[in-house]
């Protein structure tokens, strides 16, 4: 419903671009949650094009920026983060031991204990997929097996 509203609302004043506050950590926690939770590979996008509401481009200007960035750049200039309105997000942040989000932050921040760049490794792995091992793939809806190909050679 938000993101419908921030559409809408943009659509209205005559707005071409949507920028979102999502960063690094949200890319790879998302991810995670994707393939843990999901039983998918995906991410955000840094950028991309509304298909309900043509000529409106959504964009995440912080996306390679690094969540402890952004809270010392805030704390620095005696900035407050404002809380999202809503309701299943306000309640997640009360009862954080229900949170799926908090539970990759707390997994990749043990991971960082054993491999100081595998926040870095994630997000990288996303931008280098090799194709040849991957059991499949889905574009524009449409599933690709391995075994497609397979049986040609």
């Amino acid at each position: 419903m938000r993101r419908g509203y921030l559409y809408n609302k943009a659509k209205e004043l005559g707005c071409n671009k949507i920028a979102l506050g999502h960063h690094f950590n949200d890319v790879i926690e998302t991810t995670l949650l994707s393939m843990f939770y999901g039983a998918e590979i995906k991410t955000m996008m840094p950028k991309l094009h509304s298909d309900n509401f043509p000529g409106i481009e959504l964009i995440r200007p912080l996306f390679l920026v690094r969540e402890e960035s952004i809270i010392s750049w805030a704390s620095t200039n005696k900035l407050e983060f404002i809380n999202c309105a809503c309701r299943f997000t306000e309640a997640s942040s009360r009862n954080n031991s229900d949170s799926k989000r908090l539970e990759m932050k707390l997994l990749i921040k043990n991971m960082l204990k054993i491999n100081k760049d595998v926040d870095y490794n994630i997000f990288k792995a996303l931008d280098n997929v090799n194709l040849n091992c991957i059991l499949g793939t889905k574009k524009d809806g449409l599933y690709k097996s391995f075994l497609d190909e397979y049986d040609k050679r």
